[in-house]
């Protein structure tokens, strides 16, 4: 995680920042995410709650730097789920 620091932000008071300069088509960071069974999803806490996504059908619990991500109307990222 040298590459990427987690500061001050708008999410859950957090953000996740780069920590260096990176190329076009470069890989910022790998998402460190679990997909869970719908038993699973509704016994999360809160908080963990508030760090799922449903991709597919399937929900996945979002760890850290992940959950602190921002969203952007104007991102320089994007998530790529091919790779």
């Amino acid at each position: 995680m040298n590459d990427v620091h987690i500061g001050k932000g708008n999410l859950a008071g957090k953000g996740v920042y780069a920590s260096r300069a990176f190329k076009k088509g470069e890989i910022v960071k790998y998402y460190n995410i679990k997909a869970l069974s719908p038993e699973d999803a509704q016994n999360l806490s809160e908080d963990d709650r508030n760090s799922t996504h449903t991709r597919n059908g399937i929900t996945y619990l979002y760890g850290g730097p992940d959950r602190y991500t921002n969203h952007s109307d104007t991102p320089n990222t994007i998530q790529d789920f091919e790779r």
